[in-house]
């Protein structure tokens, strides 16, 4: 969706005490048939609220433009938080927008019932909305019907309405006791709807008006910090709770723990968690160990991971008589694909099925991600007619699922179908979608769906034969042809750059933000352009849609260096914000692309900035650089700043240390282990420049040399020349004095 501030809260009335201040403060109002109502302000990005432009026929053509840069000042605006890329598919598909979910609570009245149809009928009038609370105020029973209209509102994303409920009912509750169950329930509404800040806004007025410090509004708070993946947030106010006097329960701890698992957190911390609550007296349950299996199965798990743990875990469970749910088996089993454990995965389906564990949506959409990952296109066509059979509707993750796997494989244009066909049976993909389909472009030739097959003759029960139109569903149609190899594939070329424009348009027609994982993916798309034409060509187009973030790669790597650079810092500083694994891959694949296309110069500015920023932690000390986290074009631009780093301390007359180091990491997941692309870059490059760099017998993944062997290196007339890098094309400066490139 288009990224906009959120919508009003209903203004204090005089006669109120209880205010919100700090989030009024940030909602704007209008007027619309005579009536205040809640809207959201326009996007903050004006480019992405108008209709996209067509894709001009240069592109088609292949006409290469007129590369004067212009000035970025003129569309640029302040990224939206969407540009950061937190969210997964998987957690937008659990918001389950539009249907409703079973009350957690059956203390409520009829009327709370007929008080939430009346409301909900209101949907987006302030005044309205107000009435309809008054006329109910006096029938209403306290606060278990107002958390029961608070969390259907929830349910219905109804986030801002909910807000105005609980002011409108705290104002009227004098308990602080049932004050304190109101402000609990919004904020669990708030967290389970991804509005963190509202949430924290929430809980710090109920604490400063003296109804918040409970262990309910705490444990709320810290569940909504979980949802949306703030684990260090979480844990501070975990320990401010401690301190305060609040002693936490089972609930707090499972929030915590789950916390760990939604934010990346290592399992050593979760594990600790853990601990604390036995140490405490509190006896885990199912959610407390899903929660560490999900830890387990988490972002570590594509690195190697704690998968040994939540088969333990997983034993234990069995151990105490509780036993795993389809939640446990997904988990494990999403965990088990991500490192590379197949097989594993595979046997925990079929010991699910064996447990008459029914497979859930989730267990599927793993399921089928795997089979597509190994080419076994049979079984993924069976799973898919299985789910049909259990009356499972596919979903977003669902498609989304087979969708990353196809383009993995190179299954490009099948890929397209399959957005084609969930946008018409009304999924609405998400920026993950996307993501997955512009990362394919360049990987490998398209696959060709082959016009067999498309319409074919049934008998039907009473002996008349129909025809039928395969293309009405065409999971099926597409992995029928996969699994008879009838995907046939073609030549890849300048219509990439068409296809990519093309699904970057759809995005802004159906209003989906680009998130700095696109960003990532074009760049990788740009690298893999067969020329630098086609390669600026892209981004000059693509600088249409946004020029604050585009005009600045376009501006790099057309060489447009000084010109650019004071709109690249404030970009650099939008991602600095991130996470540390995003803010990385923006990174790489910047400099990739730059690298790739001889603008060594600038890539290495580029890393640097990086550096500045911590991108990548312990990147360098004297006397040892770690590439470990790097791509190889970022791994080299920073290889030459370290070395004319180095050169500077022998310049200076110091000495060097005993031994210098370089860390490329030793591929343990590559294919063969030892055998990575970072290693052999960095080789290859050390090998070129005549370093005395050699790999370490104790670490393969490791270059040493003594330090008087580099620092006589360094000595040879010719190896500065070799360390300082150039761009391949650079134009005039319109200001005498560049940026310095600082060491």
């Amino acid at each position: 969706m288009a990224s906009s501030t959120p919508p009003t809260l209903t203004t204090a009335k005089p006669y109120q005490n209880h205010h919100i201040q700090n989030i009024q403060n940030q909602h704007h109002r209008r007027t619309h048939n005579g009536h205040n109502s809640l809207h959201p302000p326009p996007p903050r990005n004006p480019t992405a609220a108008k209709p996209p432009a067509p894709i001009p026929a240069t592109v088609a053509a292949g006409t290469h433009r007129n590369p004067n840069f212009t000035p970025l000042s003129s569309s640029k605006s302040e990224l939206a938080a969407d540009f950061s890329g937190r969210r997964s598919t998987r957690f937008v598909s659990k918001m389950h927008f539009g249907r409703q979910k079973s009350g957690g609570s059956i203390r409520h009245s009829i009327v709370a019932e007929d008080a939430l149809q009346q409301l909900i009928r209101c949907s987006g009038d302030d005044r309205l909305i107000e009435s309809v609370l008054l006329s109910f105020q006096s029938k209403l029973c306290g606060s278990d019907d107002y958390n029961f209209v608070l969390r259907e509102l929830g349910n219905r994303n109804e986030w801002s309405m909910a807000i105005q409920c609980f002011e409108f009912a705290v104002n009227r509750e004098r308990r602080r006791t049932e004050q304190g169950k109101l402000a609990s329930s919004v904020i669990s509404v708030l967290g389970r709807l991804g509005k963190v800040e509202l949430a924290k806004k929430v809980f710090e007025t109920a604490v400063s008006e003296g109804y918040g410090n409970t262990v309910y509004a705490y444990s709320a708070l810290i569940s909504a910090y979980a949802k949306s993946g703030l684990c260090d947030d979480a844990i501070k106010l975990f320990e401010t709770m401690k301190l305060s006097g609040l002693k936490p329960n089972l609930v707090t701890y499972n929030a915590l723990i789950d916390a760990c698992g939604k934010g990346g957190a290592d399992f050593k911390r979760a594990s600790d968690i853990f601990d604390d609550m036995l140490s405490n007296g509190f006896q885990p349950d199912r959610i407390t160990y899903n929660s560490l299996l999900a830890v387990c199965s988490g972002d570590a798990a594509s690195s190697g991971g704690h998968m040994d743990y939540a088969f333990q875990i997983m034993a234990e469970m069995t151990a105490k008589n509780i036993m795993p749910n389809e939640v446990t088996y997904s988990t494990v089993i999403r965990g088990c694909a991500k490192s590379g454990r197949l097989d594993q995965a595979l046997s925990l389906v079929s010991e699910m099925k064996y447990a008459n564990i029914s497979l859930d949506r989730v267990s599927y959409n793993n399921l089928l991600a795997i089979y597509a990952s190994l080419g076994r296109f049979d079984e993924a066509l069976n799973v898919v007619k299985e789910m049909e059979n259990t009356g499972l509707k596919a979903d977003v993750v669902f498609y989304s699922e087979i969708i990353d796997s196809l383009c993995k494989k190179g299954f490009v244009e099948s890929s397209a179908l399959l957005l084609d066909e969930m946008t018409k049976k009304g999924i609405q993909p998400n920026v993950v979608t996307y993501n997955s389909i512009i990362n394919a472009f360049g990987h490998s030739g398209e696959a060709r769906l082959t016009n067999d097959n498309k319409r074919e003759i049934v008998c039907l029960e009473n002996g008349e034969k129909k025809v039928t139109n395969r293309d009405e569903d065409r999971i099926i149609n597409v992995f029928e042809q996969l699994a008879s190899g009838k995907l046939n594939i073609g030549e890849k070329g300048r219509k990439e750059i068409i296809c990519v424009l093309g699904v970057f348009r759809k995005m802004h027609e159906l209003e989906i933000k680009p998130n700095v994982v696109t960003f990532s993916a074009i760049l990788n798309a740009c690298s893999r352009c067969s020329s630098f034409e086609e390669a600026s060509l892209l981004l000059e187009e693509l600088r249409l849609f946004d020029n604050q973030v585009y005009g600045v790669a376009h501006g790099l790597l057309m060489g447009y260096r000084e010109n650019v650079w004071v709109h690249a810092l404030s970009l650099f500083d939008e991602v600095k914000r991130m996470d540390s694994s995003t803010a990385s891959a923006f990174y790489n694949a910047l400099t990739d692309m730059l690298w790739h296309f001889g603008q060594k110069r600038g890539a290495q500015m580029v890393v640097l900035e990086g550096k500045r920023r911590q991108v990548w932690e312990n990147t360098w000390s004297d006397s040892c650089l770690d590439l470990h986290l790097m791509s190889s074009g970022a791994a080299r631009a920073m290889v030459h700043a370290w070395l004319l780093n180095i050169y500077s301390i022998v310049y200076e007359g110091h000495e060097l240390p005993g031994l210098l180091s370089i860390l490329t990491g030793w591929g343990k997941h590559s294919k063969v282990v030892g055998d990575c692309a970072l290693k052999r870059a960095i080789e290859t490059l050390l090998g070129s420049m005549g370093s005395p760099f050699r790999v370490a017998t104790s670490n393969i993944g490791r270059f040493i040399s003594p330090g008087p062997m580099v620092a006589a290196w360094m000595r040879e007339s010719d190896t500065p020349k070799l360390l300082v890098l150039e761009d391949d094309r650079a134009y005039p400066q319109t200001h005498p004095n560049l940026q310095p490139l600082v060491l």
